[in-house]
């Protein structure tokens, strides 16, 4: 398997991930139509990125509604000096965590979180600022999703 950096991506893989971004059950036939190209050609471009973990999967996204009314939030985490493993560790043992990236600037993690009402949200920011490193934590509800291309990098 190579790294998905370093492969090139030229103008119609970007055109072709893009559409699947909208639609990832586009047929074949229709992305080739949109592309300009064979159907053969759009196979062989999709196994090529699906190899090359470029693409690394299809999904089903739920909207708000199906989840039950529950609540979505981002929380921007700062860890002290050394923390960040054991920080990582422990928030990917709770279950509500949806994603966790590194991220530059005022915080050094990003949760995405997912609960079910706003006292199970409470409950989970607690217990993730009183974690052992963590320093200090911010959060925004999710209110509504105005652009949505997939989960969150």
């Amino acid at each position: 398997m190579s790294d998905p950096r370093s492969i090139t991506l030229d103008e119609i893989d970007r055109q072709l991930i893009a559409l699947l971004q909208i639609n990832a059950r586009e047929s074949v036939a229709t992305l080739a139509r949109q592309l300009g190209i064979a159907r053969t050609t759009v196979n062989s471009r999709l196994e090529r990125l699906e190899k090359n973990k470029v693409i690394s999967g299809y999904g089903v996204r739920l909207g708000q509604r199906v989840l039950g009314g529950g609540l979505q939030a981002y929380v921007g985490i700062k860890v002290q000096p050394r923390s960040g493993k054991e920080v990582v560790r422990r928030l990917s043992a709770m279950g509500q965590v949806q994603q966790l990236c590194a991220v530059s600037g005022e915080f050094d993690y990003v949760a995405w979180l997912r609960t079910d009402s706003p006292e199970q949200l409470d409950q989970l920011l607690d217990q993730i600022g009183s974690l052992d490193g963590v320093e200090k934590t911010t959060t925004s509800i999710i209110l509504s999703s105005k652009v949505d291309r997939g989960q969150p990098l």
